[in-house]
């Protein structure tokens, strides 16, 4: 039986998110001191785990969140299917209330069903899902993988969490929260996945902010 355990990690933080710029895949921003720090300290706390191989997007700041385990040998992969979602010609703007209106609509929209929906000539969820999934097919056929972890983005993970567990698109926002370096874990038995830790940030407390 091809059972799996995931871990999954949302990136740490960047000046994109310190200072409330929209940032998506067409963003490739680096950590800031504050998310190198997480990233330090959530290697510190997860180090033994014992990782048998990392996946992360194409995106720097994902790979920067797990570059202790990478310098430790643990191999690694980048895949642009993992990328966060695109936010289109909005990506890079600071949040100003026009934006912020923009952005609360889309996700009420969401909420409403209206998963295919998306703002500035972006990505909807399920245009996400839809290139998640063949990530997923990918790495879930690498059998000799028993403990892997994932290096994603926020709305990415809120996406491939909401689909993995069988639910509906339009039910993510309440469903799985995220924090930066926050941590989900995830079992597969060979053919469902139970989330068994959601949204840890115990790794991070008492760094510096």
């Amino acid at each position: 039986m091809n059972t799996k355990k995931i871990y999954v990690i949302r990136h740490g933080e960047t000046e994109y998110n310190r200072v409330g710029k929209v940032q998506g895949s067409g963003i490739d921003s680096s950590l800031n001191d504050k998310g190198f720090r997480q990233a330090k300290a959530f290697y510190d706390a997860y180090k033994d785990v014992g990782f048998e191989k990392i996946y992360c997007s194409r995106l720097q700041r994902t790979v920067q969140s797990v570059q202790s385990f990478i310098d430790d040998g643990v191999p690694h992969e980048q895949l642009a299917e993992l990328n966060e979602i695109s936010w289109g010609d909005k990506e890079g703007q600071l949040f100003h209330p026009s934006t912020h209106k923009e952005y609360r609509d889309l996700l009420d929209a969401w909420q409403n069903g209206e998963i295919t929906r998306s703002i500035g000539g972006g990505e909807g969820p399920v245009d996400v899902m839809n290139r998640q999934k063949k990530a997923m097919e990918y790495i879930m056929s690498k059998e000799d993988e028993k403990l892997i972890l994932m290096s994603i983005h926020g709305r990415a993970l809120r996406i491939l969490l909401t689909w993995l567990t069988g639910n509906h698109l339009k039910d993510m926002e309440n469903l799985f929260i995220h924090e930066n370096l926050c941590v989900y874990f995830l079992f597969y038995d060979g053919a469902t996945y139970a989330v068994d830790m959601h949204c840890n940030l115990d790794h991070l407390e008492g760094i510096e902010i």
